[in-house]
């Protein structure tokens, strides 16, 4: 874009125009030419000129002064500035509309409760998504990063999008939008968090504050300066969702409604200041309205996809080794193997890759799996009824206050970090054909069921055992609250290969939709621990020391069982993606 200069004999105006700068005499007409590396440096500096009066006196009159960007810090938070050379923005051309999928795939992950929350009808349920005591409250802070590296910015003289009225206008529209999209949501579908706090959990807040910070930053600096803004931004906003979900405040489906209620917020916001101000206060224009995925075919994404693949896992009959003269011909092992059957997994993840050419690059993949596993809070209602018949004995009935099983995981929960080489064939500027070569970790987290009992102890009469074969308990006072890992199936932590194909649109403004089939291999060692003689420790640990020291035994020693599997896991899903 260039400026016309027209100098007359009462001034100097300015105007736009495309291919050149031209000066021109209204009383004798001609033009100057200048080419267009001028022309853009013209833009960039303080141009004055003077014009004088054909008076006597021949004094000179001040000139029009052209649009002056920032060349110092401004602090100058009202002042208006325009750049006459910037177009002004219209509402639909500046909506991408990407917050709207966003905040579905949150609804969508919200429906699948088996997947990331609690099993409702079982009263004893007290699940995390992560068996993690990670605890930190940096999140508190870095949701704010993005808005405050903007002002940061702006103050130091760094020339963004709008001038200072229209970045606070822009702002608290889109704070004001956020806050009544959130809150509004928030307390009509009154959501228990995972720690069982509070029933505001869907959407995130902290999550919507953070993308809606660093779609602000993506808006001022990461559309007209560099893209690398936008990256930074919406990767601490990503990680701020993540802490959410670790810090065991909210479930995924609520970080991902939350990110879309962020950016859709601004989208919205600036949009309605676009109508307002027209051109007043915009001082730079886009770099490119439509990313070209031949010359930016880097990346950043939040995906969310569907885990297919292997059904179910058989483990081997537990075996509990109980000596032969405690046993009386009994079998020492369990019925039947444990078998677990496996849902279609719900996978999230955010993954990124530059590109040296338009064909290869480097990058990595960090993922997070949910996989529910069918039946198992009827098992663990099973096994509490089990217990109940144990406990209905008439030498027992009268020591137990409270017997309990509690499913701590009803889901395998892997985490997966990737990193390797990136492929990619731009058949368009707005279309290309995506492929990778993966290496990395596979960690598991346990599915569990913890216990509890709590009653007065029994002592065990060993005399009894002298003039009976049946064994007799005396109840105690002491009064006893104790429990233990009843069961659990862990995995191994395992090398990793993955690679998958992807087909990748550029919408507009730096945004891509991206669809993908990722396939994973991994080979680990499935762990069972199976401990339901542990009550025996809180009941009467004189039975306990007793059979150790006569049958050399310990009845608190939980049975294992393990298998190797091989593991082949798909997952199709889409992406948001920012183009650079």
């Amino acid at each position: 874009m260039a400026t016309i200069v027209a100098i007359t004999g009462c001034g100097l105006a300015a105007a736009q125009e495309t291919d050149s700068i031209a000066f021109s005499l209204a009383q004798e007409p001609f033009s100057v030419v200048v080419d267009d590396v001028t022309a853009a440096k013209l833009q960039e500096t303080v141009v004055e000129a003077t014009a004088y009066d054909d008076n006597e006196d021949n004094q000179a009159k001040p000139a029009v002064k052209l649009y002056e960007p920032p060349k110092a810090p401004d602090f100058n938070f009202i002042k208006s500035r325009t750049n006459p050379a910037v177009k002004p923005y219209k509402f639909l051309d500046d909506q991408t509309w990407v917050g709207i999928p966003l905040f579905l795939s949150g609804l969508i992950a919200k429906s699948e409760k088996t997947a990331f929350r609690q099993d409702y009808n079982n009263p004893n349920t007290k699940i995390r998504l992560i068996k993690t005591n990670f605890h930190n409250e940096i999140d508190n802070y870095t949701q704010y990063v993005p808005l405050a590296l903007t002002i940061g910015l702006k103050i130091a003289g760094v020339e963004s999008r709008s001038d200072w009225p229209r970045f606070w206008a822009s702002s608290a529209a889109s704070a004001a939008i956020m806050a009544g999209l959130v809150n509004g949501i928030k307390y009509t579908a009154s959501e228990m968090r995972p720690d069982g706090s509070t029933r505001n959990s869907w959407p995130s807040g902290h999550t919507a504050t953070a993308f809606l910070a660093a779609t602000i930053l993506h808006k001022e600096y990461g559309l007209t300066r560099s893209p690398w803004y936008s990256v930074g931004a919406y990767t601490l906003a990503t990680a701020t969702g993540v802490m959410r979900v670790l810090n065991n405040r909210h479930w995924i489906s609520d970080v991902l409604s939350g990110a879309g209620i962020g950016i859709l917020s601004v989208e919205l916001g600036y949009g309605l200041m676009d109508l307002l101000f027209k051109n007043r206060g915009l001082q730079r224009g886009d770099l490119s309205v439509y990313p070209d995925l031949r010359a930016n075919p880097s990346f950043f994404a939040i995906s969310m996809g569907i885990g297919l693949g292997n059904k179910n896992l058989t483990l081997p009959a537990f075996n509990f080794n109980i000596p032969s003269e405690i046993l009386d011909g009994e079998s020492s092992s369990t019925d039947e193997p444990l078998q677990l059957k496996f849902r279609s997994a719900t996978a999230v993840g955010a993954e990124g890759a530059y590109f040296f050419n338009p064909y290869i690059g480097v990058g990595g993949r960090l993922r997070v799996k949910a996989t529910p596993i069918n039946g198992w809070s009827s098992f663990a209602l099973s096994e509490e009824k089990d217990i109940q018949e144990f406990l209905n004995d008439p030498m027992l009935e009268n020591s137990v206050q409270k017997i309990a099983l509690t499913i701590e995981s009803d889901h395998i929960t892997e985490f997966a970090a990737d990193a390797g080489v990136y492929f990619s064939w731009p058949f368009s500027s707005r279309f290309a054909l995506g492929s990778k070569l993966l290496f990395g970790r596979s960690i598991m987290d346990a599915i569990d069921i913890n216990a509890s009992y709590s009653g007065n102890q029994l002592e065990f009469n060993a005399e009894s055992l002298i003039d009976s074969s049946v064994p007799e308990f005396i109840l105690s006072d002491k009064v006893v609250d104790y429990s233990w890992d009843y069961i659990d199936v862990s995995a191994t932590n395992s090398f990793k290969f993955g690679t998958g194909i992807s087909l990748t649109y550029a919408h507009k403004n730096s945004f891509s939709w991206r669809v993908f089939c990722d396939y994973d291999y991994s080979r680990k060692t499935f762990t069972a621990s199976y401990n339901p003689l542990g009550l025996m420790q809180g009941l009467s640990p004189d039975t306990v020391d007793t059979i150790k020291i006569f049958c050399d035994w310990d009845m608190t020693k939980p049975a294992h069982s393990s298998v190797k599997k091989n593991l082949h896991q798909w997952v199709l899903g889409g992406a948001l993606c920012v183009s650079f």
